[in-house]
């Protein structure tokens, strides 16, 4: 008798192809990438020109704690300003077109309408111009002044002060 046969074949066992890896990337995930870096660039870039941009008021406010006289707090907001403002315009500013000048760079919500720049004007030139000098009492409201215009006016919105950038000076040439 014949012996009998097996109905299997020699076949090789089957293998799987590997899973698909993470690289190479598809394009969709480049772009997620690039805009990922893009957006990092930029918030580094306008953290960079903030600083940059309130470096002179963060300055300005470190001062007044040294400040003692209202001389030196009038000399320390023009040089503020200075910083900020057309040198040509803010230099040439005192009595009260400075004062005008300071109480019109704060904004509304901070503003001191009732008890701003002007309204104190006599002790402004009392403090500046006499010799009996200022009460302690007085160079508190003046020194609370000049801390509120150094905080909220510095650095400067475009829609407070057209009259008063170096870009308006220029615009009014035209």
């Amino acid at each position: 008798m014949a012996s009998p046969t097996s109905n299997t074949l020699p076949l090789a066992d089957i293998h799987l192809q590997t899973a698909p890896g993470i690289w190479p990337l598809a394009w969709g995930w480049w772009l997620v990438i690039a805009a990922t870096l893009a957006v990092i660039i930029m918030i580094v870039m306008w953290l960079r020109a903030r600083a940059k941009k309130t470096r002179a008021q963060k300055e300005a406010l470190q001062a007044l704690n040294a400040v003692t006289s209202l001389a030196d707090m009038n000399a320390l907001l023009k040089r503020a300003a200075l910083s900020y403002f057309d040198r040509e315009h803010v230099a040439g500013l005192t009595g009260a077109a400075w004062l005008r000048f300071l109480d019109a760079q704060c904004p509304d919500k901070h503003s001191r309408d009732k008890d701003g720049f002007l309204t104190h004007k006599d002790l402004w030139q009392k403090g500046i111009f006499s010799k009996e000098g200022l009460s302690d009492s007085e160079l508190a409201t003046c020194k609370a002044l000049t801390e509120n215009w150094l905080k909220h006016a510095l650095p400067p919105k475009a829609s407070r002060a057209p009259l008063y950038t170096p870009a308006a000076k220029e615009e009014n040439h035209v």
